[in-house]
């Protein structure tokens, strides 16, 4: 992952590419299961703040062995 998000709201598409998953249906995945990073409804789309997936991110680094 790039170590500068972009300023915008991403995508579950926006992730798709970031990760490198091998679809959007892990995004959905991880919101029904909790476990990804935090997003919220706008309408019917679904969008990420590009802090929280830092932050999303980093916690899973910390469960990292250095």
């Amino acid at each position: 992952m790039a170590s500068e998000l972009p300023s915008r709201f991403l995508t579950p598409d926006d992730l798709v590419d970031m990760f490198d998953l091998p679809s959007v249906e892990t995004v959905y995945q991880w919101r029904r299961k909790r476990t990804g990073p935090r997003g919220f409804r706008v309408g019917r789309h679904l969008r990420f703040d590009p802090e929280d997936v830092r932050a999303w991110v980093d916690s899973q680094l910390k469960g990292v062995a250095a």
